[in-house]
């Protein structure tokens, strides 16, 4: 019973991603195509051979980034056409758009808990995080090295402490509309992570200067080699 539950819950959600597309015009296609492929390459990196399971879980993804475009574009035309051709806008101005990000963001904030939701009943947490990771470049896991590699000094605890706040960016990453968006939440949380450990007492410019110099010498080691 518990498959046929999760199947059917994966053809309706397989349906509403075909409904949304529909309801889009023609000039569109290419970023169905373009979320298509995007949920295809996150989806294969799971590394599993069941074609059913892969096309539920395709179909999830690609339904959260149509879904996301939808909020984000919204809030985007109703602030322009706000903004018009104003030079300077006013205090009621200012306050509507405030309140379509607030809106926004409450419905952004439903739209994550809802797809995790979808993907629990799909994934163990190991392939959740997969994803997670796949919808934000990995950004998580390579910074995460980075400041390993730079500090190899770190206790267990600031360890934990730096993990913890990239795992947060990236639950803000996933639901940000544009590269740029995304990358910006980690560097919001990575300035988070920079002051603590300079409170902790790490000369943080020299510490990523003298790394620097290490890179440099392992690349020309490994050319040499």
């Amino acid at each position: 019973m518990k498959n046929k539950g999760i199947l059917f819950v994966s053809l309706m959600l397989a349906a509403s991603v075909v409904c949304a597309q529909e309801a889009k015009t023609d000039t569109t296609d290419s970023y169905v195509k373009a979320i298509t492929k995007r949920s295809a390459n996150i989806v294969a990196a799971l590394h599993s051979n069941d074609a059913v399971f892969n096309n539920n879980v395709q179909a999830v993804i690609v339904d959260q980034y149509y879904q996301l475009g939808r909020i984000h574009d919204t809030r985007n035309a109703q602030a322009k056409n706000i903004k018009g051709q104003k030079t300077e806008l006013t205090a009621d101005d200012k306050a509507i758009i405030q309140k379509l990000e607030t809106e926004a963001d409450h419905q952004l904030e439903q739209l994550h808990t809802s797809f995790l939701k979808k993907l629990s009943a799909l994934c163990t947490p190991e392939q959740i995080d997969a994803i997670k990771n796949g919808m934000t470049y990995n950004v998580l896991n390579v910074t995460y090295t980075a400041y390993q590699d730079m500090l190899p000094a770190l206790t267990e605890v600031q360890k934990k402490q730096i993990l913890d706040w990239l795992t947060e960016a990236r639950e803000h990453a996933m639901d940000a509309e544009s590269s740029d968006k995304k990358h910006a939440w980690f560097g919001k949380y990575k300035g988070r992570i920079n002051n603590y450990l300079s409170a902790a007492g790490i000369d943080m410019k020299k510490a990523e200067a003298d790394w620097q110099v290490r890179i440099k010498e392992r690349n020309n080691q490994k050319a040499k080699s």
